[in-house]
């Protein structure tokens, strides 16, 4: 099981203001210059390879548009992110950046549209890309449907679940019954989840004081000032964290 450090990068040290995009290689350089273990995101290119991208559209963080995964992997490189100088990076970058100097957390995000079964591409992309690395890491992702395809294929990996409270006005594309499934976790044994990374404005909720009594890690997502920090430290035993230094 890796011990993730109480402060986590969230997409790395952003700030565009400086330059540093979210998951651009300037803001891991600026997390690996201060020792913050690092939090990623890993959305797929049209071609099959793991890029470090939180959002399914290109919209909001390049000026170009539409699907990353209708775009190949050397385009998605020269795509520039928006207040940066660098096109969006593949995770094997990243990881020879980091080269096991802090922590690495990765999130994978759903490509199913629904948390549902259809996995698989993008999990293995990320499985293939760490088979040689020999640094601190783990993956989670809010599909428990993608963490079981890992746990199948990587079982030594270690790796947990993102949670939330699935309320329907930030959840607004999935059913009812499958927020209210989510919400509850009944798939941390089943996905031999190691820990969870769970909303910090919902740490409160009933199912997170439950899995901390089976002794599993609870980390928390996302942190925005000390006062925040403080308050969530009290479940929680790692923040992650952006737009303050703690």
């Amino acid at each position: 099981m890796i011990r993730l450090p109480v402060h986590i990068a969230h997409r790395a040290l952003h700030d565009r203001r400086d330059g540093r995009p979210e998951n651009s290689r300037a803001a891991i350089r600026a997390a690996l210059d201060r020792g913050y273990a690092i939090e990623i995101d890993i959305q797929p290119s049209s071609d099959g390879v793991a890029m470090v991208f939180h959002d399914a559209v290109l919209d909001r963080l390049t000026d170009a548009t539409g699907p990353v995964a209708g775009q190949s992997a050397d385009d998605l490189s020269r795509t520039r992110l928006r207040g940066g100088a660098d096109g969006i990076p593949t995770l094997a970058e990243v990881l020879t950046m980091v080269d096991g100097a802090v922590p690495l957390l990765i999130e994978v995000k759903d490509q199913d549209g629904e948390m549902g079964p259809n996995v698989g591409p993008l999990e293995d992309a990320v499985i293939d890309a760490l088979r040689c690395y020999g640094g601190e890491v783990a993956v989670m992702s809010f599909n428990p449907h993608s963490v079981a395809h890992i746990a199948e294929r990587a079982p030594d990996l270690p790796r947990g679940l993102t949670t939330s409270a699935f309320d329907q006005a930030h959840w607004p594309e999935l059913g009812a019954a499958t927020r209210e499934r989510l919400r509850a976790m009944p798939d941390l044994g089943r996905i031999g989840a190691q820990f969870i990374s769970h909303e910090a404005a919902a740490l409160d909720m009933p199912e997170v004081a439950r899995v901390r009594a089976t002794g599993r890690a609870i980390l928390c997502w996302t942190v925005r000032s000390a006062a925040a920090e403080a308050t969530a430290l009290r479940v929680a035993d790692s923040v992650t964290f952006e737009g303050y230094l703690p």
